[in-house]
């Protein structure tokens, strides 16, 4: 009898063994297996449980949470919610989060391990800390002042410190209430229907998530890759340019709106916008020079995040002569976001030293306590200091004695340049307006700001108009915003 017992005491003890065993595998080895199945709303009830850490503006939140007493108990709210929506994107229980509120989510969310005193002992016990704070570059007025400014347009603006990187404005109208898709209900579906429908996409981030053609503005660039390339040393002297000009290669000729192109300086041409000296300024520096100069802008780089993702903007690497004389006119396949030709404007404010864009300034712990600090960096050296001290005459030129007058500021020194990108099969599109520009108020050693505008609709259809009269007023306001004046 004795030895049936330990027989029986030995399989129970080896069953104990194997129920252990098969927990242990369950729950060290396969955890994150179940922990993401779909079937398992424990994570997402514990997510939803405590309040969502928030998004500052100046010292003030922008972001908040509401109990609404259900299973997932807190929902988030937006203050200005349009006029912040570029910056903080949404979280939604039932569509996830994008951009900031995404990028910045396991803070936010109170899951980030920089958030635990020990965040292996947090990790074994699955402990969910209060949501962190983040703190964005964000200047109010100058947010508010872009967001007027484009009013009913469908646009955006993208305005940075030039000597820090820090982001001060971005914005894409028309927008959107992220609070309208906070929850899990009927009406967030709906809301997301509609918005997703909708023809003049409000849920479009315009300023870092859409590229456009950027036309007569990409001639920044160009004159940059000449200047540096030796093919233009005196802003008077004449260019040797055609007018019409023969694009190399092709029997297709190339023409301007305005009088006085032909053998133009580069003074001139900039000033007034000549597409026959910039087509041939391009030809003359070639592929890799054009390139190489818009590369060290932040051109072609699939990388950059302000956190959140911007979209690359694109100059082809691989061109036919033809091809490269129209993209430095900013045609062909050419296009950037307006935050990219914001970094263009900054370069030349700032010497050449292009700063890395950022849009948060530091993020903090529920209690207050700086978790992370973003100091200022060089993201490269676009192009020598004589060269940006020539672009910033150029640029200065445009707005006192060319097509940007309308973006003028009493009491600073403002440099600009206009653009307008046709587009549309056959160019039937209305044009892209643009205008992109730095400011430095008088008494300031350096310039305080760089800005880029895009307007969508633009009604004129000339460059040295359309961005000079769509765009410039909108720059203008920013730039006035920014400088306090």
């Amino acid at each position: 009898m004795t030895r049936h017992i330990r027989r029986a005491a030995a399989f129970c003890l080896l069953l104990m063994l194997a129920l252990a065993l098969n927990a242990t595998r369950i729950q060290v080895f396969q955890n994150d297996t179940y922990d993401d199945n779909p079937a398992n709303r424990r994570q997402t009830i514990a997510r939803y449980a405590q309040e969502r850490g928030d998004i500052y503006v100046d010292g003030r939140p922008i972001t908040g949470s509401v109990d609404t007493g259900e299973q997932l108990r807190y929902e988030r709210t937006y203050k200005n919610g349009p006029l912040y929506a570029p910056v903080t994107g949404y979280a939604s229980q039932t569509y996830g989060s994008t951009l900031l509120e995404g990028a910045a989510d396991p803070l936010l969310s109170g899951t980030d391990p920089q958030l635990a005193p020990f965040p292996l002992v947090d990790g074994v016990a699955r402990v969910r800390r209060p949501g962190g704070a983040v703190h964005t570059t964000i200047a109010p007025s100058v947010q508010q002042a872009a967001y007027t400014a484009l009013g009913d347009k469908q646009g955006a603006v993208a305005a940075l410190d030039p000597t820090t990187g820090r982001i001060l404005a971005l914005v894409s109208t028309p927008s959107y209430d992220p609070g309208l898709l906070s929850g899990n209900g009927t009406s967030e579906a709906q809301h997301w229907t509609t918005l997703n429908n909708a023809a003049s996409k409000p849920m479009l981030n315009r300023a870092i998530g859409q590229t456009y053609p950027p036309g007569s503005a990409f001639k920044v660039v160009t004159a940059a890759a000449a200047l540096d390339a030796g093919v233009v040393t005196d802003l008077d002297a004449k260019t040797r340019s055609p007018a019409p000009f023969t694009l190399p290669g092709t029997s297709t000729k190339l023409t301007n709106e305005v009088e006085g192109c032909k053998n133009a300086s580069l003074r001139y041409a900039f000033e007034w916008s000549c597409n026959t000296v910039f087509a041939n300024l391009g030809a003359r520096v070639g592929l890799e020079g054009l390139v190489g100069t818009a590369e060290r802008f932040g051109f072609n780089d699939s990388d950059l995040r302000i956190p959140s993702r911007v979209a690359k903007s694109n100059l082809d690497r691989e061109m036919d002569p033809a091809s490269v004389a129209l993209s430095a006119i900013g045609q062909y396949d050419t296009t950037a976001t307006p935050l990219q030709m914001a970094m263009v404007a900054a370069a030349v404010a700032n010497n050449g030293d292009l700063k890395s864009p950022h849009l948060v300034d530091r993020t903090t712990d529920a209690s207050g306590r700086t978790v992370s600090t973003t100091h200022p960096s060089s993201l490269r050296q676009t192009f020598n200091p004589g060269t940006a001290s020539l672009l910033r005459e150029l640029m200065v030129g445009v707005v006192e004695d060319g097509t940007g007058s309308n973006a003028a500021i009493r009491g600073a020194v403002v440099g600009g340049k206009t653009g307008t990108a046709q587009h549309g099969i056959g160019n039937v599109g209305l044009p892209y307006a643009w205008f992109i520009s730095w400011a430095q108020a008088e008494g300031d050693p350096q310039p305080g700001v760089a800005v880029a505008v895009v307007v969508e609709d633009a009604a004129a259809d000339r460059e040295d108009i359309s961005g000079g009269g769509s765009a410039a007023p909108i720059a203008r306001a920013v730039m006035r915003a920014a400088l306090a004046l």
